[in-house]
């Protein structure tokens, strides 16, 4: 086997898998295959492949581990604004869940624009991710060709397709809310508002209003669907929408908002008028991000499993990747009312 002098070590670039085969005088898919799968590979052509490996001090890199296995080890998860503060958890069970399996997670930002996630999904494909976690927004037919054009394989994480079979990992949303408005009413409440995402919004927007509507029907209080401000829900401006509630609702008693960004939003806007929460008014919110629990008062709120819903996303993920059986397409995860200090019995 032919040696390198140590001047020759010093000043060569990082050895590649190619230095490796032509040291051991082995091909490519030989050192792969000792990387990989060593029990195929004879033990004379193994010994000189590690002792090679040892000699250029070689640290495979995804693309040369991947040669026989055909994968990089490595997914992509798009963001629509990784400033909401929502992500935050859902990304940590992602980042654990991909470790825990093997991979590295790349994240991309899309600010919820199709050239940018087209152009991410672009970058994904020559990068060779072995999957796509695609978060928060909805599969629109041109997304999905063009998923599909890729072959890129996709888990929905926070969001679901009733129209294409895709596996996805959410909470129920409608029945979320559902239970939100129903904690106002349980405590009492006649006179109840929401602030929520355009109906537009098929993934938080519809649902939770629908929730809050049957609610209200279920316990006779159907004149309150009016008592509605929506809100664009990715540009929105809290308290902007906040003022506008009540402006709208002056006299209600109780508001539900359909993420906790607002119901901070409109606790802020009230605690400056010299409205109390929860004294004159209650306050319920929907996701428990972290703040949630550090306002004051501190917010009630629909919590989501944010972090579940991130790792099982990758664990549906790596499933499909490597054939695996996954009983659930469209798997929801089960949300909880926490109930805090913005809320009260009247």
């Amino acid at each position: 086997m032919k040696s390198f002098s140590r001047k020759e070590l010093d000043y060569r670039m990082k050895p590649t898998i190619r230095d490796v085969a032509k040291l051991a005088n082995v091909s490519i898919s030989t050192v792969s295959r000792v990387m990989n799968a060593p029990e195929t590979v004879v033990e004379s052509k193994k010994n000189r492949v590690l002792n090679a490996i040892e000699e250029l001090q070689y640290k495979p890199n995804a693309l040369a581990r991947g040669l026989i296995s055909k994968k990089t080890h490595t997914i992509g998860a798009v963001i629509p604004d990784i400033r909401n503060p929502y992500y935050a958890e859902v990304i940590r069970g992602m980042e654990d869940a991909s470790k825990r399996n093997g991979y590295s997670l790349i994240i991309c930002n899309t600010d919820r624009s199709h050239n940018r996630l087209f152009s991410y999904l672009n970058n994904f494909y020559e990068k060779q991710v072995d999957g796509l976690l695609y978060t928060s927004d909805s599969m629109y037919p041109d997304y999905y060709s063009e998923v599909k054009r890729l072959r890129l394989p996709v888990v929905l994480v926070s969001t679901h397709s009733m129209e294409f079979e895709l596996p996805s990992v959410k909470i129920n949303d409608e029945q979320a809310a559902y239970d939100a408005a129903k904690t106002l009413i349980d405590l009492g409440h006649r006179r109840i508002a929401f602030i929520g995402f355009e109906l537009t919004d098929s993934i938080a927007g519809q649902t939770r209003y629908q929730g809050f509507v049957r609610a209200l029907r279920e316990h006779g209080l159907e004149s309150c669907k009016d008592n509605v401000v929506f809100v664009d829900g990715w540009s929105y401006d809290p308290i902007l929408a906040a003022e506008s509630l009540v402006a709208k609702c002056p006299n209600v008693s109780a508001v539900f908002t359909a993420s906790d960004e607002l119901a901070i939003g409109l606790m802020c806007y009230l605690s400056e008028r010299g409205i109390r929460v929860p004294d004159d008014l209650s306050v319920i919110g929907f996701d428990n991000i972290r703040m949630s629990s550090m306002t004051i008062p501190r917010l009630t709120t629909v919590a989501q499993p944010m972090y579940q819903i991130g790792y099982r996303a990758v664990e549906k993920l790596h499933a499909q990747i490597n054939g695996l059986n996954d009983p659930v397409l469209r798997e929801q995860l089960p949300h909880e009312i926490i109930v805090r200090a913005s809320t009260r019995r009247i």
